[in-house]
């Protein structure tokens, strides 16, 4: 089985966000990139099937060389190949398809990737790009088995959760409980000087236009004073909630 693996390069949440420009760019110096997490609980993930099962794993990127580290990363925790499509992702349309044109090329039978992104949470690749590969596709993914051409999936909908069967090729959309997060890898000495030596292919993008741009970018209110209520004052903590909070 061949698995291809997208991966985000994203701001570590910890990081402190800034703007430029006006507000209509986003600042990256200073700021630490990780892998986005829903794709490394897929990567996870596609490394259980390559131990259990012999499935080969690539994983890919769209973006320029500073996302490089980050797909160095994913082969020190041990994916077998890397691949940069080498452009800036611009939005989810244009990465789609170039993330298509790599999978199409790759002739994968499993691609993963993850629900959404933790920088814009657009939400938008996995099924865009299961729509240009015609493949199957199963989003909000939490559980996943494949034997032989057939895969076996679970996702969470409203309310509960709902098993699928589907027949290979297949696109997902994963997230937390695809693997539990005390079953995340973290590279150890020798995962990271395999790495040095593991194919990492920068390759020509398809020139995929973007159908959407970021006009402006504007940070959260800052939070407003606290005011404390007499436990006994019921009535105030009633009016305020009402009249002012607009929660009740």
């Amino acid at each position: 089985m061949k698995i291809l693996v997208c991966i985000s390069h994203v701001p570590d949440t910890t990081s402190k966000i800034n703007f430029t420009e006006g507000d209509t760019k986003f600042d990256k110096n200073g700021v630490q990139f990780v892998i986005n997490p829903n794709d490394e609980f897929g990567l996870t993930r596609a490394m259980w099937f390559k131990e259990k099962q012999g499935a080969s794993v690539d994983v890919v990127n769209v973006g320029e060389a500073d996302t490089e580290p980050t797909l160095r990363k994913a082969l020190a925790i041990g994916a077998d190949n890397a691949i940069r499509v080498n452009t800036p992702a611009k939005d989810g349309f244009q990465v789609a398809k170039e993330l298509a044109k790599v999978a199409q090329d790759g002739g994968y039978d499993l691609v993963i990737a993850g629900r959404e992104s933790i920088d814009y949470n657009g939400g938008m690749v996995p099924g865009m790009l299961a729509k240009l590969l015609k493949a199957n596709f199963v989003n909000t993914c939490v559980s996943l088995e494949v034997e032989g051409d057939k895969a076996t999936a679970i996702r969470e909908i409203d309310g509960g959760k709902e098993t699928l069967t589907s027949s290979l090729p297949l696109v997902i959309g994963g997230q937390k409980g695809l693997v539990e997060e005390s079953d995340l890898k973290i590279p150890n000495m020798r995962g990271i000087m395999m790495a040095r030596k593991k194919p990492l292919n920068v390759v020509d993008p398809i020139g995929a236009e973007e159908k959407t741009s970021a006009d402006k970018f504007e940070k959260p209110a800052p939070k407003g004073d606290v005011k404390l209520i007499d436990k006994d004052n019921l009535d105030e903590l009633i009016n305020l909630l009402h009249n002012e909070a607009k929660a009740i």
